[in-house]
């Protein structure tokens, strides 16, 4: 019964980071954005700073009216908004915070879970496009599924060099064999892995399958209201994943000063450091072009992947 109850209770604290973090990080962005770009409206709402724009969004979406557009799947329509959620749900499960056990579950092979899952959450923007009965959103849903054939391999062989380091694909085993003088060592990799995330998230500059100017919003065109809010809600915690998954994989994850104690803070700062530079990108670089977006993949960050499981193959004979 213990461990029925503490299974419980490791899911609901899960849930509660879904619901809470990824709205902290996109307050962060307004706020990142207003300060880069020099935008007045998001720091006026409430009075200081702005504090109260993300509850005047949520009051703007709550409000809006639900449509369903009279030649769509009903059904399909309206479950993807949940389908691109709940992965990233589970994956929250598998990533270890801190020290002492402080993880949801214990996955033997976790980055393979994870990767896998995290997969699973295009199918929404396809279930969207496909459902929505609009050529925008089936365009839209089509180019999220070529971006996400891309950008897998790539995002796999930079994790592989991980567990081909730590002698192990558990996210706890990899946090318990990681050292400082990996981070120099794995940095090919975690361009790669950091960056393929950005592309199956389809974060600026490689969100082609939303692009406004182009197909008015991808997958989503013809969603209103709360369900659209979800799909924005999923996008941000597919960035709390990436970053977290980054942070973990690269950069130690809980390990830092007084990481006993403190771990799970350690976790939580490089997560939100990660986070901004999410941001960052958002308002620095231009849009790539689809034909820009598919040779990146293929004859940039592929190779790259390739030499860092060359470079880790090497290393590893060396000090074995």
């Amino acid at each position: 019964m213990s461990t029925f109850v503490d299974g419980i209770l490791r899911s609901v604290a899960a849930l509660v980071v879904l619901l809470v973090l990824p709205l902290v990080i996109g307050q962060s962005e307004h706020k990142v954005m207003a300060h880069m770009q020099g935008r007045l409206g998001p720091m006026y709402a409430g009075g200081f700073h702005g504090w109260a724009q993300l509850v005047a969004d949520g009051v703007k979406f709550a409000q809006k009216e639900d449509i369903v557009p009279a030649g769509a799947d009903r059904r399909v329509f309206q479950l993807a908004p949940a389908v691109a959620l709940l992965p990233y749900l589970l994956v929250l499960i598998a990533i270890p915070v801190g020290p002492h056990g402080f993880v949801g579950a214990g996955v033997d092979a976790g980055i393979f879970f994870v990767l896998a899952v995290m997969g699973v959450g295009v199918l929404g923007s396809l279930m969207a496009g496909w459902a929505s009965a609009n050529k925008y959103s089936l365009l839209g849903a089509v180019r999220s599924a070529a971006q996400l054939l891309a950008y897998e391999l790539p995002m796999l062989l930079a994790a592989a060099s991980v567990a081909m380091a730590a002698g192990t694909v558990s996210l706890p085993g990899i946090l318990g064999q990681f050292h400082w003088w990996w981070i120099p060592w794995q940095i090919i990799g975690a361009f790669v892995f950091f960056t393929a995330g950005l592309a199956e998230l389809q974060r600026p500059p490689f969100d082609m399958p939303v692009a406004d100017s182009e197909i008015i919003f991808g997958a989503y065109t013809e969603y209103t209201g709360i369900r659209f809010a979800l799909f924005l809600l999923s996008e941000y915690a597919g960035i709390l994943v990436l970053c977290a998954l980054t942070a973990v994989l690269y950069f130690g994850g809980w390990h830092g000063p007084f990481a006993s104690g403190l771990g799970w803070l350690w976790t939580l700062f490089k997560t939100f450091v990660l986070a901004f530079v999410v941001i960052w990108l958002r308002v620095s670089y231009p849009r790539l072009r689809e034909d820009q977006l598919q040779k990146f993949a293929w004859l940039g960050l592929i190779p790259l992947a390739l030499l860092q499981l060359v470079l880790t193959g090497i290393v590893k004979v060396v000090i074995s």
